[in-house]
């Protein structure tokens, strides 16, 4: 992958619902935008209880890593005294290597491994991108895309803009994004 910049996860089974008329690579390239997704959504805390106090830890050990710049307020609700469990549900998620393979990101990673957490608890890569993109990066090299229609089983992204439903064939009415278990409240509201 060393030669790769960016990667675009597909899973198997999954349906896309819109033409995709531009390169999403490209654009994230000429757009400094290091990560993108299409759906966030509430995780479920027993799987990750030890998940937000190892983060705190390392971000205490390590402030020089951590801008003041971030997207803290994504996942935390309280200015990262606490976990609100929001994160990018990466089974479509579109990074830029360059991120992943930072110092920041590999320390972290480390950090979270050393811990035994993947192993002793359920740490999946959702949350632990979703948290390492909240610490390390801003607003601005994260990218919500909301014209890409998509649906992993039971979840399902539907662009509800009518000039953006003219290229979809999808149900806006069906769009995870308007319930409760969603995030996108919350990524609207740090706008």
């Amino acid at each position: 992958m060393e030669e790769y910049e960016f990667y675009w996860r597909v899973e198997p089974s999954v349906e896309f619902f819109c033409d995709i008329d531009y390169d999403p690579f490209l654009y994230m390239k000429e757009n400094n935008k290091k990560y993108g997704w299409t759906i966030s959504l509430i995780e479920f805390e027993a799987t990750i209880p030890t998940l937000w106090e190892t983060t705190k830890a390392f971000m205490k050990e390590h402030p020089d890593m951590i801008p003041k710049n971030n997207l803290m307020n994504f996942v935390s609700n309280d200015n990262g005294k606490n976990y609100n469990l929001c994160h990018f549900w990466s089974n479509f998620e579109i990074a830029d290597l360059k991120f992943l393979r930072s110092p920041e990101y590999t320390a972290f990673f480390d950090y979270l491994d050393k811990s035994g957490g993947f192993f002793y608890e359920r740490w999946g890569d959702a949350p632990v991108h979703s948290i390492a993109v909240g610490i390390f990066l801003n607003k601005s090299e994260v990218h919500f895309f909301n014209d890409i229609g998509y649906k992993h089983e039971p979840f399902m992204h539907c662009p509800v803009a009518r000039e953006l439903q003219k290229k979809c064939h999808c149900n806006a009415d069906d769009n995870f994004d308007l319930t409760p278990n969603s995030c996108m409240r919350r990524w609207v509201e740090i706008s």
